[in-house]
């Protein structure tokens, strides 16, 4: 199956929430665990064993675990492997974007089975032209994989970029999607090529029904509510994968009160 079509069968299946599991310092610190590679490990695998196997995706960001070197990689193997094994899609926040040779070996090391990284799929940055991540993009479909694409983030410097304008007057974010709209043409149910579209962005002009999967930051402790995530995707909304970390995490390491906010916010995003 490729993975448009794996994401909309989780959808329907265990809803349209993803969780974050991103140990950072400060969590770390309250749920009482010590800032090195044992208490990153304690923490992500705690938090894969209370959401993986009730929640479609969840989104391990990479950085969190890079910044402990060789062992801090090898702890987010685990988090890729376990969650994968209980039943999760794995989508893998590393933001790559490069060109040629680089940008291929991004793609073998996150989407090619063979790697003890590969995930379901991948974000990236298309911000060096949306061809440089064309060796991705093809891996993906070599391989059944995922890409999120960076477009409307909700962050205050992304408009620079974003929101500037084409020479046919079109926003930068908004190419971005009319890209993927291409990729995506013709796929059932789902393409396989998503949009990163931020959950309290406001208003824009862009069309985000393109027939791919969309990821939504923001959502939850950020600000981002269900009324939110309706009003700015419209009719894609069934698209949409409401992301949201510390919503879950500040539970932890209750597992029991994990689940319960997985199984809340899918019964709130569902209506």
């Amino acid at each position: 199956m490729t993975f448009g079509a794996r994401l909309h069968a989780a959808m329907a299946d265990r809803g349209p929430f993803c969780v974050g599991i991103d140990p950072h310092a400060g969590l770390l610190q309250e749920w009482g665990l010590s800032d090195d590679v044992a208490g990153l490990e304690r923490f992500a695998l705690t938090v894969v064993e209370a959401v993986a196997p009730v929640c479609s995706v969840v989104k391990p960001q990479s950085a969190f675990y890079e910044r402990f070197g060789s062992r801090g990689i090898a702890v987010l193997e685990r988090v890729v492997a376990d969650s994968r094994a209980a039943g999760a899609l794995v989508l893998l926040d590393v933001k790559r974007g490069d060109i040629g040779s680089t940008s291929q070996a991004y793609a073998d090391a996150y989407l090619d089975p063979t790697s003890p990284l590969a995930s379901d799929a991948i974000t990236v940055s298309p911000y060096l032209g949306f061809g440089s991540i064309s060796p991705m993009i093809d891996t993906a479909r070599k391989h059944d994989a995922g890409v999120f694409v960076l477009a409307l983030t909700s962050n205050k410097e992304g408009p620079e970029v974003q929101a500037a304008r084409t020479e046919g007057d079109q926003s930068v974010g908004g190419l971005m999607i009319e890209h993927l709209r291409l990729l995506n043409a013709g796929a059932e149910p789902l393409g396989s090529f998503g949009a990163v579209v931020g959950a309290t962005i406001g208003e824009t002009d862009v069309d985000l029904d393109f027939n791919g999967p969309i990821l939504a930051p923001g959502y939850g402790a950020q600000g981002g509510t269900p009324d939110d995530i309706r009003r700015i995707f419209g009719p894609a909304t069934g698209n949409v994968l409401a992301s949201s970390s510390r919503e879950v995490l500040r539970l932890g390491p209750d597992l029991s009160a994990m689940r319960d906010a997985v199984h809340a916010a899918n019964e709130a995003l569902r209506g």
